[in-house]
């Protein structure tokens, strides 16, 4: 596939630039250092040209919310994944009998929320001889939209994930209280910040590396940014509003 219009190019280069500053803001009033928290760019709706542009403008990992985004772009892109250039996460929902469709392409999956979707990962990287890092999706605002294991069964679920051969556990994922409160979106936020403290610290075999907190998104980061996110999503801040369907 050819490179991406440089007018598209230049685009999501000025807007990723106006995120970084975000982020950096965000960063020092919290007292961190900006690079400790890395950009995935979520391109839900997107085509293949724009995963192509954000590579062109310095992003090294994407996110796709849907199984068949991921299938439908995979070709455009493999030159850029085999190349090292970016990697790929599953950040929305996934079902166990997509597995095999998401393995393809993608090198992490955000979104673990059961034991069951575990293992079905967990079986598939053993039979093809490979490790895939994985995240526990955490709801932390108990809103009936959101997936996700409660708080109080994450850290069992991550413990159990850890101990598959196949998977390593590398933190923990949430999305955020949909509300203005934004002691409410932080409150959760510094929950799953609690749970990645205390899985990571219990010393239970595969939990050492589960230090990521990805967390907060476009609307939201800075508050991400204050309780330790260590991967902000963003989309519409680098492309803009997603077109009404």
């Amino acid at each position: 596939m050819p490179a991406a219009s440089p007018d598209l190019v230049a685009l999501v280069t000025e807007n990723l630039a106006g995120v970084r500053a975000r982020v950096a803001a965000a960063a020092r009033a919290a007292g961190r250092d900006a690079s400790d928290v890395r950009l995935l760019v979520a391109t839900k709706t997107q085509p293949a040209e724009a995963v192509r542009a954000v590579v062109e403008a310095g992003v090294d990992l994407v996110g796709e919310n849907r199984v068949q985004e991921l299938v439908a772009k995979a070709p455009d892109v493999a030159d850029l994944v085999a190349a090292g250039r970016v990697d790929v996460h599953m950040i929305g929902h996934l079902q166990r009998n997509k597995v095999n469709q998401v393995l393809a392409t993608a090198s992490g999956v955000e979104t673990v929320d059961s034991l069951a979707l575990a293992e079905a990962l967990s079986a598939r990287c053993a039979r093809d001889g490979r490790t895939l890092d994985v995240m526990v999706q955490v709801n932390v605002s108990g809103e009936a939209s959101k997936s996700g294991v409660v708080p109080d069964d994450a850290p069992r679920l991550a413990h159990d994930v850890a101990a598959l051969p196949g998977l390593r556990l590398t933190g923990f994922m949430t999305i955020g209280a949909n509300s203005p409160d934004e002691a409410r979106v932080r409150a959760g936020f510094a929950r799953l910040r609690a749970v990645r403290d205390a899985v990571a610290g219990s010393g239970a075999p595969g939990t050492g590396h589960a230090r990521e907190l990805s967390m907060g998104m476009s609307g939201d980061l800075e508050a991400a940014v204050a309780e330790g996110a260590t991967i902000v999503r963003v989309g519409t801040a680098v492309f803009g509003p997603r077109p009404a369907r």
